[in-house]
């Protein structure tokens, strides 16, 4: 999920997927996603989603200053990774590729070096 402030400043929060059971948040989205997978590069609005309904299952994240992972690649761009990597299905993931028009066999660039970039892991304090 990427964010634009109104000042430019932007921030990607992002979650981690490997293959496994369903994810219940795409789950919603699969008759959205279905809906807009024969459009050529055509706009739909399929309407609101609400963000509420993702299920991170962590508190716990990492965060760093980075850039985006697509042309033109615009830096000092702040990075939360949710620490706890969940599970999509094949077909999910087929359904979101296949929404955004993704032919590739990657859309994100190759791994980038640290270049002294700290990365730090937040942890919510103990009650």
């Amino acid at each position: 999920m990427v964010h634009e402030s109104i000042n430019g400043s932007m921030a990607v929060v992002t979650v981690l997927y490997k293959i496994g059971r369903p994810d219940s948040f795409l789950r919603l989205l699969e008759n959205k996603l279905s809906a807009i997978t024969d459009q050529n590069e055509a706009e739909k609005n399929i309407g609101e989603i609400d963000p509420k309904k993702i299920k991170i299952g962590s508190r716990k994240y990492y965060r760093y200053i980075g850039s985006l992972t697509t042309p033109p690649c615009t830096q000092n761009v702040t990075w939360t990774v949710v620490k706890k990597v969940r599970t999509v299905t094949k077909n999910q993931v087929r359904l979101l590729r296949v929404a955004v028009h993704d032919d590739s066999n990657s859309n994100a660039r190759p791994v980038q070096p640290t270049n002294k970039r700290v990365v730090n892991l937040y942890r919510p304090k103990s009650s």
